[in-house]
């Protein structure tokens, strides 16, 4: 069975947020660049556990971005990965991204494409499902369990107030959140392995993006802590009713 896994650059969760060219680009000096948590943790290490327990399985990663994308490929490799692609395409379209992951995953004959549910740079979740549609392929959510019988998969998923269980037959595209794999770590072994591993670098296909950012714009600051004394509750309903909205 061949597995591909999506993968994407974030930034770390404590970078400080900032934007350039007239707020229309994230500013990326100075930053630490991760592996996104989703992709790594869940949908990457899954992937590890299927092969673990099938040695003829292959772990194959994708990634849509620049060469700056290498470390955390590498990274990517050396938790378990058999090899990478990378398309040197810089892009934040959805669809332009769905579409050079599906054209990877058509014409490596996948059984099994894994993504996280979100990035949690643009949390868009729209990636799983494009690639989805994009190979005419099923496709099932949030999944927080996965489990394979041959080539059928059972998944739980996440719905609105509990949980739902399906089974698909592959090949199928799943996106995977917090409770399919717990995260891991890269050993020595897998450090040093990882830098000998194939990492092959694709031109992207012709695609027309259907989006673009117009600005970026930082929430409101928080407002000061008002104190209320204590003999004074019809202030404390004044507030809550008229600057906090609360009822």
């Amino acid at each position: 069975m061949k597995i591909l896994v999506c993968i994407s650059k974030t930034p770390d969760t404590t970078a400080k947020i900032a934007f350039t060219n007239n707020n229309t680009k994230f500013a990326g000096d100075g930053v630490q660049w991760i592996i996104n948590p989703y992709d790594e943790w869940y949908a990457l290490v899954r992937a590890i556990e299927l092969k673990e327990k099938d040695a003829s399985t292959a772990v194959h990663l994708v990634t849509v971005g620049a060469a700056d994308t290498e470390p955390i490929i590498r990274k990517a490799l050396a938790i378990g990965g058999d090899e990478a692609i990378r398309v040197n395409a810089d892009s934040h379209d959805p669809y332009y991204i769905a579409t050079q992951i599906a054209e990877v995953a058509r014409t490596g004959g996948y059984d099994l494409v894994f993504t996280g549910k979100e990035t949690i740079d643009y949390n868009g979740s729209a990636i799983g499902g494009m690639v989805a549609e994009l190979l005419d392929l099923p496709y099932i959510s949030l999944a927080t369990k996965f489990d394979l019988n041959g080539t059928t998969a059972t998944v739980v998923r996440e719905i609105e107030g509990g949980e739902e269980t399906d089974e698909v037959a592959l090949p199928a595209v799943v996106s995977c959140q917090k409770g399919v794999a717990e995260q891991r770590i890269p050993n020595m072994k897998g450090i040093m392995s990882a830098r000998t591993k194939p990492l092959k670098v694709v031109e992207p296909v012709a695609a027309e993006p259907l989006t673009s950012i117009v600005s970026f714009e930082l929430p409101p600051a928080k407002a000061g802590v008002k104190l209320v004394p204590a003999d004074n509750p019809a202030e404390l309903i004044r507030l809550l009713h008229e600057e906090a909205r609360v009822f």
